[in-house]
Formats: C-alpha cells, structure tokens, sequence
C-alpha cells in the first residue's frame, strides 16, 4: 500500500460520473482540498467509453461481478461510541440483462491481439491520425455564428488558454467536404492497413468484408460510450464547457442529419431553412406551412392565444389543428420536438421546438454536436480540471462506510478500503453506491440499451463520414419511442468501414426485448451466405450488445433512508437526448437537503462564475504533474 491519504478533505466525492466530476471541479476550482475516489478502474462509471477490448473486459466484471465479503473490523474498530456507521454497496447493480452476439465470421485465432494494447487496460486509447481530426474551426467564446478562422490541431498538443479557442468542433462536413473527400480518402486509407477497403465500383460498390478479428485487432480504434448522448448547441452543459474553460480539453463534431423513418424507409429531415428549401420531400406549399410554424415556435410566448385554448391536448394533436399535412406533422413531432406521440402536452412540445430551433446555425447545420473519442471524455475532462487546482484522485479506491455522528446527524468521515478514516465537511456521492437498505424506497425506472457495429450507414449518402439522429416512434401501447444515433469513424469511436449504432429508450422489458424490433426494421445480420449477396440494402449488422441500465434521475432524496443532511447524492444517466438534467436538476423541497444531484438551481450561476475565471488565474501545470494525477 502507498502512503496514507491526508487525513482531511472539504469534499470527499465518490463516483466519477459526470454530475459528480463538475461538481469535483468546481469545488476544487474554487479553493476546496477535494479527494475523489472511485472504486473502479475506469474514470466515468455509467458515463465512460471503452475500446472494444475494454468493452469486453468490463463485460467480463459485470459477469463475474458478486457481492465481496467486507472485513467488518476494518472499519467497526475506527467507529466510536457516539458514531454510527451507514455501509455502502461493493457490488454495482446499475446494469442487468446482458446480452452479447457476434454475427462477423468467427475467424479469430488465438494468437489474433489489440493492435498496441496494454495489459489490463480499460480506456486506454491510442490517439488515430486523421486529415479530419485536423480540420477544425475556432469558436468565439460568446460568438453566436460560426467562426470560419481554420486553425491546425495536432493530436498530442497541449489546449491553448485563448479563450477564443474555447471550443474545437471538427466541421468537415459543414463546408468544403465536397472538395476535399478525395483526398481524405487517400490519406485516411493509408492510415488503415489492417483494415479492409472498399473497391471502387459505379455500378454496384463492394460492401466491406469485416471479420472479428479484424474488429479485435483494430479495437482501440473504437470508443464506445455506455450511454448515448449528444450536447444541443445551446444547452447548459456547451455554456458550461465554454465559460469553464474545459472545453479546451476536448474536440467536437456536428451532427450532420436528423433523419427520419416512415412507412419502412428512411429519409433525411429538413431542419434549417436552406435545408426546407432545397428538400424535394415537400411540396411548395409544405415548404411554406413548416416554415411558418417554425417561425411561430421560434415566438409562441408573445402569442399565447395561439395556444392557450389547447394545453390539456397533446401535442400530437396541436398539430392537427395547424392544419398541417401528415408529412409535416411527422417530421416535427418525431425529428424536431422529439417527444412523445401520446403523453406530451402542447406546451412541451413548443417549448422542445423552439430550443431545437434555437440550436440550428451556432455551430452547423443541426442543433447537435458530439465530442470527437466519444461521451466518456467529458468526466475526464472535468476530472483533469480537478486536478489541475489540487484534486487527488484514487482509482480502484472503494469506501467502506459514511461515518455519522448520533447527536447532529451528519456524516463525518468516511473509512477507506485500509481502514483508514478521513474526515470532510461534505460528501458527494453516486446513486449505485447506496446500499440496498439506503435505497429501499426507491422506485428505480431503467434504460435500454443496443450497441451494434454495422459495415453500412441506415441512409447511403455521397459522403460515408455522417453522423446521423433518428426517432422510431413507438408502435405498440406500452411501448416507447426508439433513439439511433449512428456515429462514423471520423468521431474517433469505430475503426473505418464499420458504423458504431447507440440505440435508447426507456425500458418496458428488457433491452433486447425493447429494441430488437427495430433493430430488425433497419438492420440484418451478418452471415456468409449473406455475404456474397450485394443486393442487400439494409446495412450488416457484426456485432451486438444488449444491456438495461438504471435511471435514478427520478428519485426524490425522501426515497433514501437517513440521509445525513451533507451527503448529497447524484444520479447516474438519464435517457434524455440532452445533458441539462446533469448539469441542473430539482432541488429537494427540504430545506435541509438543498442539493439532489449536481447542481442545485441556485448555484449554477455561482458556479460558472467561479469556473469561468479558471484560465484567468490559471497556475503553471506541467503536463507530466497533470497526467501524473490523472493515472493515479
């Protein structure tokens, strides 16, 4: 064992989840001696993003993860009279019904390894060379435009403090990918020889012939993220990255189609103004009905009698009453608003349109961006800013137990895996880390969840690197609507010619219950009889993974037993496209409790102030102290 911990902390967070690394950072950030454990491997718990080996390893734990006996005079011993101790869980229960299938051709040989993979390494990622990873555009902290200054970013360079470089978002696909797809063809291809290459064909293109063990060997190419998410251009968490100055720890892309599936097809939607105009879809006269609505949501507060009259309906039925035709109806309720057929009131719905509307043109031409290597960089990024002030960090670190004091009621310390008793003023902690008897009143609801790598997009388009969004409403009552987000190999999260496929819903079985309907509407497997048939059109799928996870997003602080009134517990991820409920969540109406999750409403602004000054007062942090403390 390594020397002891200091004795003492302001905050001890346990979890390294995203609402518990903002916090983590913005305490630290302003002044406060924080330790933050986890007693995984990997930074991020539900949030994280694995190589396809780290995917697998992290399958295996889930497999053989069993409760471990705790050596009760480990911490009974370190508990006084006047003390009481509240054990916390050692097995995380966040994630159920596994399912795993492999439809590649089983070719793998046991002498078939990672390409540069490490021993027992989680999340360990090999940084890939790419001509579009380099083409990025700078973004004006408080610019409301795209910037079109081109600036280079080399792979190992160290973030700029410029707060004009706050936030690198990859625009290839906004403008001039036409003229350049050639050549980042060329160079793309030959960066990737273990992978195999399309043959050019104008009548009828070869599909790609992708093994498993060509996905193992190129696994540290993909970054796959437990859970689905993608950052609206206007929402908290964008605010947040830039005003913090965390943003320059990252990369993003735009996503670059919403698409939409009707009567067993699926088409690209026109969001944007040009994009209405240009679609041939609609008719004129549609075109002239959805911009006119469009430009109602954009204002519907000043016209309140527009819609007044019908907010006990839903907004499936509003619509209906715009008299708009049943395309338009489709598109905006299903690819625009993105909510619910039959339980949404008008009022969400005009309120989930117009912030979609507000998030067109910032940064491209969809409200959406995505961070380049996937959603798992975001703890990590936060994370790192902990660091940078003073943070200490311990993976592979579990606690044992909260020690409370009887008289007033509040937790004291906490006693480590060694026994060991650190003492903090406050306590931070995830959701999966409550024991059963804290949590026994919770009602948990869960997420289902696919992830599938494909060797076609679900839409052919003249560039292969797209970044897609698309809604399956839900067709059975009980049932709900189906997210797919299909991510390309130029988001740094799947090696070339192969998509990586999210799929999201909320659960009403299992995952593969859930999802597999619509897995089969837009996907087939893979198999070699299959293979030598070109004419297939729906896109292969060569591998699948099938999981619930828990959605504790819901659950009042009343639901936990004999809470102490400084232990603030946060959720693990929701199933909302967006992170704004990470970012600001319902407080607790105890006046007691003033915190649920990450942030209480009161304190963001406080909070992005004293996170906005960071560059501003930005000590000296060599890059080898920061990674020092980040592979601890």
């Amino acid at each position: 064992m390594a020397d002891n911990l200091p004795s003492e902390f302001d905050v001890i967070v346990i979890g390294t989840g995203l609402p518990e690394s903002i916090i983590a950072a913005a305490c630290s950030r302003s002044g406060q001696r924080v330790l933050h454990v986890d007693s995984r491997t990997y930074y991020g718990g539900n949030w994280a993003s694995f190589s396809f080996s780290g995917l697998l390893s992290w399958l295996k734990e889930h497999q053989e993860n069993s409760d471990v006996v705790t050596d009760s005079s480990t911490w009974q011993e370190q508990i006084l009279e006047n003390e009481e101790a509240i054990l916390l869980s050692r097995r995380d229960k966040t994630i159920q019904h596994v399912e795993v299938f492999c439809y590649a051709s089983q070719d793998l040989h046991e002498d078939v390894e990672e390409a540069g993979a490490l021993q027992k390494s989680h999340v360990s990622v090999t940084p890939t060379s790419s001509t579009e990873a380099a083409k990025s555009v700078c973004l004006l902290t408080e610019d409301e435009s795209l910037s079109t200054v081109s600036c280079e970013i080399a792979t190992e360079q160290t973030p700029g403090s410029d707060a004009e470089s706050a936030l690198q978002v990859n625009v290839a696909e906004v403008a001039g990918e036409k003229e350049n797809h050639s050549d980042d063809k060329t160079s793309e291809e030959e960066t990737s020889e273990h992978v195999p290459t399309v043959q050019d064909n104008p009548k009828q293109p070869k599909r790609n012939r992708i093994t498993y063990s060509h996905i193992i060997k190129e696994g540290r190419r993909f970054n796959i993220d437990l859970v689905s998410k993608l950052l609206y251009s206007r929402g908290l968490l964008i605010d947040l990255l830039i005003k913090s100055n965390v943003s320059r720890y990252a990369e993003f892309k735009n996503i670059t189609r919403i698409l939409a599936f009707r009567e067993g097809r699926v088409e690209q939607v026109p969001c944007s103004r040009a994009d209405v105009f240009n679609s041939k879809q609609l008719t004129m006269v549609e075109k002239r009905m959805l911009m006119k609505f469009l430009t109602f949501c954009m204002e519907y507060e000043k016209h309140p009698d527009e819609y007044k009259a019908c907010e006990e309906i839903t907004f499936c039925e509003y619509l209906k009453t715009k008299n708009l035709t049943p395309n338009l109806q489709y598109f905006v309720l299903h690819s625009i608003a993105m909510i619910s057929e039959t339980t949404s009131c008008t009022a969400d719905g005009l309120k989930a349109t117009k912030k979609f509307l507000q998030c067109l043109g910032r940064y491209g031409n969809t409200p959406f961006l995505f961070p380049l290597y996937g959603q798992g960089e975001l703890p990590q990024c936060f994370c790192r800013m902990c660091a940078v002030f003073g943070g200490i960090y311990c993976l592979r670190h579990s606690v044992q137990c909260l020690v409370v004091d009887k008289e007033s009621h509040k937790c004291k310390a906490i006693i480590d895996q060694f026994g060991q008793r650190i003492l903090s003023k406050h306590f931070l902690i995830e959701d999966s880390y409550l024991s059963e008897n804290t949590c026994s009143r919770a009602q948990y609801r869960q997420i289902s969840r696919a992830v599938l790598i494909t060797d076609e997009s679900v839409l052919k388009a003249d560039s292969d690197q797209q970044i897609s969004i698309l809604t399956v409403p839900a067709e059975k009552p009980g049932s709900f609507a189906v997210r797919v987000i299909e991510l390309c190999s130029s988001t740094m999260t799947c090696m070339k010619g192969t998509y990586l496929v999210h799929l999201t819903c909320m659960s009403s079985k299992t995952a593969r219950e859930d999802l597999e309907p619509v897995v089969q509407k837009l996907f087939t497997p893979y198999t070699e009889t299959e293979a030598e048939n070109e004419q297939i059109e729906k896109p292969r799928i060569l591998w699948a993974l099938y999981f619930n996870m828990r959605d504790s997003s819901d659950i009042n602080r009343d639901c936990y037993n004999d809470l102490p009134s400084n232990v603030y517990v946060c959720s693990g991820p929701d199933c909302d496209l967006g992170n704004d409920n990470t970012v600001k969540q319902k407080h607790f109406s105890s006046k007691s409790a003033p915190m649920k999750t990450s942030v209480h409403p009161h304190q963001i602004q406080k909070i992005l102030s004293l996170m906005e000054t960071a560059h501003k007062r930005r000590p000296q942090r060599p890059t080898q102290r920061l990674s020092r403390k980040l592979q601890m």
